[in-house]
């Protein structure tokens, strides 16, 4: 478990997201969901890297989710998250954000941690600049991809060096 100043961050079990998965009205989240379980069960050796990250305040309140999807053979990983509707705008995103990136580099696994965004989710955009992530000037599937490195390197960026 991840602790905060205001927030507890844990990867669920097997048995708290199949409970989660379950009460989930979306259909797009609900696969999502099922798609995280059953990485992790795939995997069950990096179950962190595939889990829903469950975001409550202290009193134990559910606030959010977040997660990673899994690690590739640059050792980055993705990351997403989300806050629900009435606790946004209260700095949690950004909070539970850097605790996590924070908690990723220590495991000494990934050098880079991604995140894509829609380019016209200026809050969610806001949270990844707050939390020392940079736009590198591409987009993927859903939309522009900021990074965020273990190594802070003003010289070179993988693949290209910079003038």
């Amino acid at each position: 478990m991840i602790e905060t100043n205001r927030l507890k961050i844990y990867a669920a079990s097997k048995e708290q997201m199949e409970a989660f998965i379950a009460i989930q009205n979306v259909s797009v989240l609900k696969e999502a969901f099922t798609e995280m379980l059953n990485g992790c069960l795939a995997r069950p050796d990096q179950w962190e890297w595939y889990a829903i990250w469950m975001i409550e305040l202290k009193d134990g309140t559910h606030i959010g989710e977040l997660c990673f999807k899994g690690i590739d053979e640059l050792s980055s990983t993705e990351i997403g998250y989300g806050i629900s509707d009435s606790f946004q705008g209260c700095g949690y995103a950004t909070e539970a954000v850097i605790a996590i990136t924070a908690w990723a580099f220590e495991q000494n696994v990934v050098s880079c941690i991604n995140a894509e965004v829609e380019k016209d989710n200026i809050s969610s955009i806001r949270v990844l600049e707050k939390s020392g992530f940079k736009s590198i000037g591409r987009s993927g599937e859903e939309g522009p991809i900021y990074s965020k490195y273990k190594v802070k390197c003003e010289k070179y960026r993988i693949g290209e060096i910079l003038e």
